[in-house]
């Protein structure tokens, strides 16, 4: 059974980066997605990456900012993101799919990792 775990996240200043890591059982052909949600609010598409790298940023928030790379030799997809604001505050977490489309609906995505806290503050 596919499992997703995250790492990378903890307190950042505006500004700053951090880099996101989701390591996966075995990475396979699955698209990876990329979500977060910060306190009281719904869970946010930020990406989704196909098993070929090429990505698709849905967060117009985060556009020019995060970047993802996905390494299938070593089952790990990352989200840099850099120049970060306090409005990316959020647990963030990776899922995957077996579809062949990307998705910017959790619904799609059936495995999902336990999150990772980032907080962006002075």
């Amino acid at each position: 059974q596919l499992q997703l775990v995250e790492s990378g996240g903890g307190l950042a200043q505006p500004g700053g980066s951090l880099r996101l890591s989701c390591v996966a059982s075995a990475l396979d052909d699955y698209l990876i997605g990329w979500f977060r949600q910060a306190p009281g609010k719904e869970r946010e598409a930020v990406s989704c990456t196909k098993a070929n790298g090429n990505a698709v940023i849905y967060a117009d928030s985060v556009r020019g900012r995060f970047y993802v790379s996905r390494v299938n030799a070593e089952n790990t997809v990352h989200l840099q993101m850099d120049r970060l604001k306090p409005e990316d505050t959020a647990i963030y977490y990776c899922a995957a799919t077996d579809n062949t489309y990307c998705s910017a609906f959790a619904s799609d995505f059936t495995t999902w990792g336990q999150g990772t806290q980032v907080t962006v503050s002075s």
